[in-house]
């Protein structure tokens, strides 16, 4: 808390999006008091009483109350608790491009049990190294947009803040998974897709405070430049 406050980071109120000193006082276990935003004078985060599944569909529904109460509130964006959350994320991005590069290869389970060991290794490591480039690609020119669309000055911890927001913003590709046990057809990759993009576009405008169409422009230009990359990976030989 120390170390937050150092930097003059703090939980948000959801509403406005203004900093306060504390979202609750905890009076005993089980009894809290929800405090007020001294901005706008709405109680701070009333989604800490709601069930998670509040917070999903309202996420789900892109209501910026509810990214923010993610992104600052619950997952602590902006001190040094976010590290390990924003390694793991990344990991779990990667993989699950990974898979959906896999997929759109047709490298189903049953064309995989009838190649060698070695052929399959080397088939994995070839789809995690297209992941890791369609990634790097896309890291770039998200980075660079907001470089030089929403002309934000050059720091690192900035920088991670948006790296971070569009990261866990991209929790829809969890759906991904499903994949795995039912059978959907190719067009539902694309759907995800979408749906990660327009929730990559609350997110980022969540954190960066800027109008909504020059955070759809960054967000477009980074997922563009990833689908092109992707689609040359996929018809190279």
């Amino acid at each position: 808390m120390g170390d937050a406050q150092a930097e003059g980071e703090g939980p948000r109120c959801v509403g406005c999006g203004g900093r306060v000193k504390t979202l609750f006082v905890q009076y005993s276990p089980g009894n809290i008091r929800l405090m007020k935003c001294d901005n706008c004078k709405a109680v701070a985060d009333p989604y800490i009483e709601c069930e998670f599944m509040i917070i999903l569909i309202d996420l789900v529904l892109h209501k910026t109350r509810a990214y923010r109460h993610i992104l600052f509130n619950k997952l602590s964006m902006g001190s040094s608790v976010d590290k390990g959350i924003l390694y793991r994320s990344t990991l779990i991005h990667i993989a699950l491009d990974a898979f959906r590069i896999s997929f759109s290869k047709g490298n189903t389970a049953d064309g995989a049990s009838s190649r060698s060991i070695l052929s399959t290794t080397s088939n994995c490591i070839e789809v995690i190294g297209d992941a890791l480039l369609g990634n790097i690609i896309f890291v770039i020119m998200l980075l660079l947009g907001v470089r030089f669309i929403l002309k934000l000055s050059f720091d690192i911890i900035r920088y991670r803040e948006v790296l971070f927001a569009v990261i866990i913003s991209s929790y829809f590709k969890l759906f991904l998974f499903t994949m795995m046990v039912w059978e959907f057809p190719s067009s539902v990759i694309f759907i995800v897709e979408m749906f990660v993009l327009s929730s990559n576009v609350v997110a980022l405008r969540v954190v960066s405070q800027f109008p909504k169409a020059h955070c759809f422009g960054v967000c477009f230009i980074a997922h563009a430049a990833k689908y092109l990359t992707e689609r040359w990976i996929l018809r190279t030989p």
